[in-house]
Order: C-alpha cells, then structure tokens, then sequence
C-alpha cells in the first residue's frame, strides 16, 4: 500500500503518520504543498497535522491556496481516498471536501490529551476495522476544533451516515470538550471516500506513549 503525506509550511504530524503508517506496513511518500501532482501510484492520500501557514487568518485557509492542492481536490473527484487529521480535516473542509467548518474552541483554550471516542459509523474504509459503539482512546491537541455545522446539514450528515465519531467518556457517554455541535470529531463526504478529523489516530500507535487504538483506526484503509 502507498501512502502519501502533504507537508505545508508549518506542518508538524507528517512525520508521525509516515512512522504510524510504515508501522502497518505501507510505504509512506512526504509530498511538499508546491507539488503539483500527487504521485500515481498513491493509495491514500494523508492531509497530516500542524499548523499551516501559522494558522494565519484562518486554520487551512492559506493552505487551500497551495499548488497542491488542485490535485488534492482532483484525486478525491476521482475517487481517490482522502484523511485528513487535525489541522488536514481544517484544510479539507476550507477546500470544501468536506462539509462544516472548525471553529475556536468554546472556552478559546488550546486543548492538548487524550480524549475518548465512540465509532458512529463504520461502514466506510477507514472505520471498518472497528464496531458501531466501539470507545477509543486518542488524543487531541487543537485550539480549533469546534466543530460547526448548521442544523439542515447535521440532519444530512445523520442521514447519510457521515458522521465518523463523536466525543465520549471512557464508558461511551457524551463529553464534549470543544463545543463541537453534536459532540462531532469526525466527519467524511457523502461519497465516503474523503475523511476528517480532530484526534490524531497516528499518535497512538503504541501502548507505552498511551493509547495504540489508533493500530484500528488506521488498520481499515489496508483492508479496503
């Protein structure tokens, strides 16, 4: 499996996924943002995490701007399938492959743990590894991660079966620790090949850091 990272300016993850994907056996590709084609042989393309740009204006509003991603936007029309985590889930839905947009953290506080998760849905590529209820541990690190959406499109994303995980407590209940609008931290497109969100699966991936719940979070893609 071929895997290929997008490095922005001011990226801080791609490192992390490359280890966290060759860890599950893929062969992992770091492609710089003035790329303008993503490579042919791509299985997955991973939009990683950091801070793009700074951050300036708005998180992944520069970053919509960069070369590459035209082929970005063209990969995923064609079917291409898409992840992006944290800051890469800010980016996609600047581009708008992805419905909602990310806000300020409610209390306006940078928020760095772990954080649970429970699985909604797990009939696309990236979740089937894991059950419908399914509660992971990952961690979070975002200073904007409310997620935002208004209420006809929420009641879209229910319908159609986007909505990826939500927010929880170790035992499944709602904690919403952002303000997130129905406790959402992930979301994918209707055509469930282009995927979001604010955790960062591709930090636990072993034990001894905390959590390697993130093995099954990421497992799905080499099942597809």
């Amino acid at each position: 499996m071929k895997v290929t990272v997008l490095q922005f300016p001011g990226t801080n993850c791609e490192y992390d996924t490359k280890y966290a994907f060759e860890k599950l056996g893929a062969e992992v590709e770091i492609l710089w943002h003035k790329s303008e084609e993503v490579p042919s042989d791509t299985d997955l393309l991973v939009v990683a995490g950091g801070f793009s740009y700074g951050d300036y204006l708005r998180s992944g509003a520069i970053a919509k701007f960069s070369p590459v991603m035209q082929a970005v936007i063209k990969y995923a029309n064609n079917g291409g399938r898409v992840l992006g985590i944290c800051n890469g889930f800010q980016v996609l839905t600047e581009a708008r492959l992805l419905p909602g947009a990310l806000k300020r953290n409610e209390h306006l506080h940078f928020i760095s743990k772990h954080h649970h998760l429970r699985v909604v849905n797990n009939d696309n590529d990236f979740l089937k590894e894991l059950n419908v209820g399914d509660v992971v541990n990952i961690p979070i690190a975002h200073h904007d991660g409310n997620y935002y959406i208004d209420e006809a499109g929420l009641e879209e994303l229910e319908a159609n079966g986007q909505i990826l995980v939500r927010y929880c407590d170790a035992k499944g209940d709602e904690l919403n620790p952002n303000g997130s609008v129905s406790s959402i931290a992930g979301v994918c497109n209707k055509e469930k090949n282009v995927f979001g969100l604010m955790p960062h699966p591709e930090r636990a991936m072993d034990i001894i850091l905390g959590s390697d719940d993130g093995v099954k979070m990421l497992e799905g893609f080499f099942k597809a």
